[in-house]
Parts: structure tokens; C-alpha cells; sequence
């Protein structure tokens, strides 16, 4: 049963009560699992759109009888629904990137198809441009996110709702230092992050509007609480740094059992939980579950799951993060380039933590419009590119790569500057997306 299924208790041991020391030590274990880079993976959100309508909301039934025909269909992928309806793929862990891309190609090719039997697409865009905020799962789950989230504001809502991303998945990395070790990779990771936010920002408009930000989508991530979706302080080690940020992040819920409701404790740290201030002590498995309700951007559970950039636009346009951010990190030429050209990065990022700190603020509001994010940009799509054959990329990547890299990168745009307004595609009945 995984970690973020809702009541999930495990073992006999893992439901004896937790120490700090233990709790430290199991996170520390966990969060960075060392070994040389070797596997990918994908996780591909999209929002589903009438295909005549796109603008129109998709009604509770429809999209309940679209999930179920989708469920029945044989998958590589794990398949999950989001609270707003969002369908999520994620990929096995692949042992290239070919074959990572191959098994995604063929599930979504499975998806469509039955997904268009019912009027229904799948759209790639970081926030849906036309609607509200519309929960549809009814779990204690995503109601104690709900209620939790609500307390700083709007963003939470519209992020359970109505965002979509593509996550990839790396290895850690190596123990030993080098453009392959782990701590490289997580820095690498933070600075890098800002200009993935950028090169694929793909979220301009919010319920009918233009907001202001090419990506609305990491702007609502910024906005989501006080702690929840920030990285950790960068001057420690990664693994330390991880699990006091763990620790000492507010409680989202205490998940109820034998029957009893979910609670949503006020400023109730993991640490301060462990210490006794909670209703009950807590467990492993709600450590567990408690790093699943962290969203950083970048977010070390054994791998590294890169959860910055906004789902992209098109049947194939999930294919250049996931390839240029593989390139980056696992061909140890580009690795070292890349590093050399977003080190200086760190000077614009200042002391606060991503993504609330003037470098990712620039990303995803002024995307490759920022000369310094374009520069760095220019360097790091050039690197991928001559780093995808070493990594046996065929033909089909490496072109789309190189289309993106001449349509945006190279003008210093990005998707959302093609977007066009949510009336104007609403009128002509086509999604932004396509």
C-alpha cells in the first residue's frame, strides 16, 4: 500500500510511537539514496477539457464515467485522479530515457483514445485558464488539505484544483562529490529549477484573466503557506538540511483511525508532535505521510522528483522538460556546464529559500523575458541538445528539443507568450492547449 494512501497504518512496528532521533535517522536514510544515475521517471498531470466546449466545465458524472473507461484500460503508468479532476500518469522507474519516454507514449496514446469516445482531451497547461477552483474527490485527505490550505488564502484551493505539471523523477545521485554526486545534483536542482520554471512556463490566465505571471501556476506555489512549499535553508548539508526542514514543518492533518475523523492541528510541528504536544504520539507512517504533504520544488524521497514546471502544451510537448532535464543532470559534460552557467544564479536567489526568492519570483513572472534567465537558458538547451544522442535519444526527442529550442528559447520566449486569450479560444472552440 504507498505511503500517501489515506489510512495507511503498515506494520506492527511502524505503528509503535516514533523518537526524534529515530525520526531523524529514517529521514536522513530515505531522502537520498545514493548509487550512480541510472534510472527516470515521469509524472505527467493534465486537465481534461470538452473537446468542443473547452471552455465549458465538464460535468461531475461525465468526468467520473471518463475516469472509470480510463481505469479499466491496461497501463504501464499508475494512473491517479487530482481533486479538481486532473488525470495523473506516472511512469514506472525507466532505465533510460528511451524507454522512459516509449512506455509514456504508449499509455497516453491509450488515453486519449478511450478519453475521446467520451468528447473529452486531455489539456496541457500549468492552470486551467476558464474555471474555478471545483473539488470533486471527497476524501478526508484532500478535506483536511482543503481546511489546512484555506487558512493562508486562495492558492491552496486552485492548486488542489486546477494545476497540472510535468514532474520528473532522477536518481539522487552519487555519494562522491563531482557533477554526479548528490550534493551537486540538489544544488544544481535549486538554481537549474528556476530556469526550467521559465523556459517552460505555460500558465498565463486564471479563471478568464491574464494574472501577470507566465507561470500562475508557480506563483500559486509560492503562495501556499508559510512553509509547506518552500525548499530548505541552503547552508547545510542536503540530508541534515532535509529532515530538520521535515521536523519542523507545520502538521497538515492527523490522519484518524478506528473510525475517528481527521484533525487539522494549528502550528503543530512534526518536531513538536513527536515531543508530545499532539493528540496521539505519532508513528512511521505518519512521517511518511507527512513528506507527502511537503511540496517543495524540488522534493528528495529516495530520488529526486523536480515538481517545478508547468504541464506543456500539445500531444508531445512533454517531451522536451523530461528530456532537456534528464540531459542536464545524468551526461556528466552537460552536468558540469550547466552547473558553471546557473552557479551565478545563486547571487540573484539571494539567502531565501526557492520558490519564494527573487530569482524563481523573476522565472515565473517574467520568464525568458529576464536577460539573465534567457542567458542561462541559451547555455543549458545548447548543453542538452549535445548531450541527448550520448544518451541514445532518438530522433523524434532530439527534434523536438531542437523545435523548442529555436521557437522559444532562442527569442527568449516561452509557451505562455503563444497562448492565446481564454475568450478568444473559447469563442473559436479550441483549447489553449492545443
Amino acid at each position: 500500500m504507498p505511503l500517501d494512501t489515506p489510512g495507511a497504518h503498515g506494520s506492527a512496528v511502524d505503528a509503535e510511537p516514533l523518537g526524534e532521533e529515530e525520526a531523524e535517522d529514517r529521514l536522513r536514510g530515505i531522502c537520498f539514496k545514493t548509487g550512480p544515475p541510472k534510472t527516470v521517471g515521469v509524472e505527467l498531470e493534465w486537465l481534461l477539457h470538452d473537446v468542443e466546449r473547452p471552455g465549458a466545465a465538464v460535468s461531475h458524472g461525465r468526468l467520473t464515467a471518463a475516469a472509470d473507461a480510463v481505469r479499466a484500460t491496461r497501463l504501464d503508468a499508475a494512473l491517479t485522479f487530482e481533486p479538481g479532476g486532473q488525470l495523473e500518469l506516472s511512469s514506472r522507474p525507466a532505465g533510460s530515457l528511451m524507454a522512459c519516454v516509449d512506455s509514456m507514449t504508449d499509455d497516453l496514446a491509450a488515453v486519449r483514445a478511450v478519453l475521446a469516445r467520451s468528447g473529452l482531451e486531455p489539456a496541457g497547461l500549468g492552470v486551467d485558464p476558464w474555471h474555478s477552483p471545483r473539488r470533486l474527490l471527497r476524501e478526508p485527505r484532500y478535506d483536511a488539505m482543503e481546511a489546512s490550505l484555506d487558512r493562508w488564502g486562495s492558492a491552496g484551493r486552485a492548486m488542489m484544483c486546477t494545476s497540472a505539471s510535468v514532474q520528473v523523477c532522477l536518481d539522487a545521485g552519487e555519494e562522491e562529490p563531482g557533477p554526479l554526486g548528490y550534493g551537486r545534483r540538489w544544488q544544481l536542482a535549486h538554481l537549474l529549477g528556476a530556469v526550467l520554471v521559465a523556459a517552460f512556463a505555460n500558465s498565463p490566465f486564471r479563471q478568464g484573466y491574464p494574472t501577470g505571471w507566465r507561470s500562475t501556476r508557480q506563483a500559486l506555489w509560492a503562495d501556499l503557506d508559510a512553509a509547506r512549499s518552500l525548499a530548505p535553508p541552503g547552508h547545510h548539508a542536503p540530508r541534515e538540511a532535509w529532515a530538520a526542514h521535515v521536523l519542523d514543518t507545520p502538521v497538515m492533518c492527523v490522519r484518524g483511525r478506528d473510525g475517528r475523523p481527521w484533525t487539522v492541528p494549528e502550528r503543530l510541528s512534526f518536531r513538536d508532535w513527536i515531543r508530545g504536544a499532539g493528540e496521539r504520539p505519532p508513528d512511521r507512517t505518519d512521517l511518511d505521510y507527512h513528506v507527502t504533504t511537503l511540496f517543495p520544488p524540488v522534493r528528495p524521497r529516495g530520488h529526486l522528483e523536480l515538481r517545478m514546471i508547468d504541464a506543456q502544451s500539445g500531444p508531445d510537448g512533454w517531451l522536451v522538460p523530461l528530456a532537456v532535464t534528464t540531459a542536464l543532470f545524468d551526461d556528466p559534460e552537460a552536468a558540469e556546464t550547466v552547473y558553471r552557467a546557473v552557479k551565478p544564479l545563486a547571487e540573484t536567489a539571494g539567502p531565501s529559500p526557492a520558490p519564494r526568492n527573487p530569482l524563481w519570483t523573476a522565472a515565473a513572472r517574467d520568464a525568458l523575458g529576464d536577460p539573465e534567465l534567457a542567458a542561462a537558458a541559451a547555455v543549458c538547451f545548447a548543453a542538452a541538445q549535445e548531450a541527448l544522442p550520448r544518451l541514445g535519444a532518438d530522433t523524434r526527442v532530439q527534434d523536438a528539443v531542437a523545435s523548442f529550442t529555436d521557437r522559444y528559447v532562442a527569442r527568449g520566449r516561452c509557451p505562455a507568450d503563444d497562448l492565446p486569450d481564454p475568450a478568444t479560444a473559447a469563442r473559436h472552440g479550441r483549447s489553449p492547449a492545443r
